[in-house]
């Protein structure tokens, strides 16, 4: 063989070992990279979380200084607004802020509500409640759209509800002593917010 020969035989050893050897480092490369895309996921993975427990407790620390304000029952708490409004801006008023208008579930919560309201709106005060039949005439819903299952009509001098199809929103009386009436929901009341806690 003469030197030319060698010279380019060398020169293709070179090149195939330099080929290979490319190839091992992509390949290691390749691993390296997988196990880097493999830690930057979890690590966001785990970012993500940091950050939902972070807006839970700020969430919590928001809501905390809301019942600071008004008063706290087993599950949730009342926040008054004595400024009159219509229901429908009471209401929006009340998401607004995290929360949803009163909708006592038990004797007990009313009773609460009730007193709360003769303390913070007056012993003749009115509030909206978070319920209404503006859907359906006669079934009478909450917030979330499901049937009230507990009630405190005034049944016994006005017969509530009684408004038919131009009362579809529902009030406390603090003058008839908790009991709730059906009024137009373009009246303004005061409200009462509630906050559902742990």
């Amino acid at each position: 063989m003469d030197f030319k020969a060698v010279k380019l035989l060398f020169c293709v050893i070179c090149l195939a070992q330099a080929t290979l050897e490319q190839s091992s480092t992509k390949k290691k490369n390749g691993k390296k990279e997988s196990a880097n895309s493999a830690a930057i996921e979890e690590l966001k993975k785990q970012i993500e979380e940091i950050v939902k427990d972070l807006n839970l407790l700020k969430e919590q620390q928001a809501l905390q200084t809301v019942c600071l304000k008004g008063i706290k029952i087993p599950g949730k708490c009342f926040l008054a607004d004595t400024m009159k409004k219509t229901f429908h801006v009471a209401n929006d008023d009340c998401i607004a802020k995290g929360g949803t208008l009163s909708s006592p579930l038990s004797g007990d919560e009313n009773d609460q509500l009730y007193a709360y309201v003769r303390q913070t709106i007056g012993p003749e005060g009115h509030i909206w409640l978070g319920i209404n039949d503006i859907s359906m005439e006669g079934e009478w819903t909450d917030q979330t759209g499901s049937t009230i299952r507990f009630k405190n009509w005034e049944s016994e001098i006005t017969h509530q509800p009684d408004g038919g199809r131009s009362q579809n929103c529902a009030i406390l009386s603090t003058t008839a002593n908790g009991k709730w009436f059906d009024d137009d929901c373009r009246n303004a009341k005061s409200s009462v917010c509630q906050f559902n806690i742990v």
